[in-house]
């Protein structure tokens, strides 16, 4: 295909700044029309952005443009209730993370999934950093090589912080009143506190929960939550320790998310940006002591000026056109439902 045709569903404040303006910029894709159910907002953005048409809701778009995906950028307590309905049209999905807000309504994105004939891509943007991208290649040709021994521990700090960076500086809005919508029902086997921690800590610490994996590179099973809310430690299936610790303390005007995957004899480190930040990668640290008399080696790549975000909205169009396999794809997501339920049941 010459260029990558996408349709918009939802441009609020992540829509247009972590997504929309992003995806205009791409050379091979076109954003050729979108949906808002704010009529204004949706208007002025389609001026601002020069997207050529505007519809009210997601199921007029559907029935008026050809497209090859669709970017769906809604609260993910909608998606067990909007996902199905944007599948049906058979191309692939691109939605912010989590998978949904609950285990059944992700089981029910999975089996619209099944008869779609398509597949939906959660939109974990810290895989997509230029750091986090070099820093998985490393991290598994290590474990192939064995060349720094086994792998033995990962850990992901994550202090709470200024996330946004700036980032909404040129966001539009108007003062329109969303009508109502279809919200998808709450777990019903939780009570309310528990299904409201739970939704707290999907919404906020799930990008860990899922990045834990993919460093790991296996499933793992959360086995201690710290009663205080700051640390989760869990076991992969090969037996490799993994740790998350929550914001043990917090800074105003920065951000400072880091990982580090311990091998026998050296390590991968990497410095994640706030998600918002533009034009600015993480860093990745590595250090090499192989021992025997061996000078150890630290190395710092210098990585290319492009932030998460636009990555990944690079990394969607590619896997659009067959280029890569999507980063993280809707069954694996489910997992991070399971183990963000884990995490819940051992902390109450």
């Amino acid at each position: 295909m010459a260029k990558v045709k996408i349709g918009f569903v939802g441009v609020g404040s992540m829509g247009q700044c972590a997504h929309l303006k992003n995806y205009v910029t791409i050379p091979d894709c076109e954003v050729v029309a979108l949906a808002e159910v704010r009529t204004e907002l949706g208007q002025r953005v389609a001026q601002k952005y020069g997207i050529p048409r505007v519809y009210a809701t997601h199921a007029e778009l559907l029935a008026n443009e050809q497209l090859d995906g669709i970017v769906a950028s809604q609260p993910f307590t909608r998606h067990g209730t909007l996902i199905p309905e944007l599948l049906k049209a058979g191309i692939p999905v691109f939605t912010e993370k989590p998978l949904a807000g609950t285990i059944a309504n992700g089981e029910k994105i999975l089996q619209a999934l099944a008869t779609s004939g398509t597949w939906h891509m959660v939109g974990y943007h810290k895989r997509s950093d230029p750091a986090t991208m070099y820093a998985k290649a490393e991290i598994d040709r290590l474990k192939q090589t064995g060349e720094l021994g086994a792998m033995k521990y990962v850990r992901i700090l994550m202090p709470a912080g200024d996330w946004i960076a700036s980032g909404f500086t040129d966001m539009l809005s108007s003062s329109e009143s969303s009508p109502a919508l279809q919200w998808d029902p709450p777990a019903d086997d939780m009570d309310k506190a528990t299904y409201d921690a739970y939704i707290g800590f999907v919404n906020y610490y799930i990008h860990q929960v899922n990045l834990l994996r993919h460093i790991l590179g296996e499933s793992y099973t959360v086995t201690y939550a710290d009663p205080s809310g700051v640390m989760l430690s869990a076991i992969s299936a090969s037996g490799v320790c993994g740790v998350i610790e929550m914001s043990p303390y917090t800074t105003s005007i920065d951000w400072q998310e880091s990982i580090l995957c311990a091998f026998e004899h050296g390590y991968v480190k990497v410095e994640l940006p706030a998600p918002l930040a533009s034009n600015r990668p993480g860093r990745v640290e590595i250090l090499r002591d192989p021992g025997n008399g061996v000078t150890p080696i630290t190395t710092i790549p210098t990585l290319p000026w492009i932030h998460a975000m636009r990555q990944q909205a690079m990394n969607f169009v590619a896997a659009i056109k067959g280029e890569i396999p999507p980063l993280c794809q809707a069954a694996e997501a489910m997992e991070d439902l399971v183990n963000a339920k884990q995490y819940i049941e051992l902390k109450k």
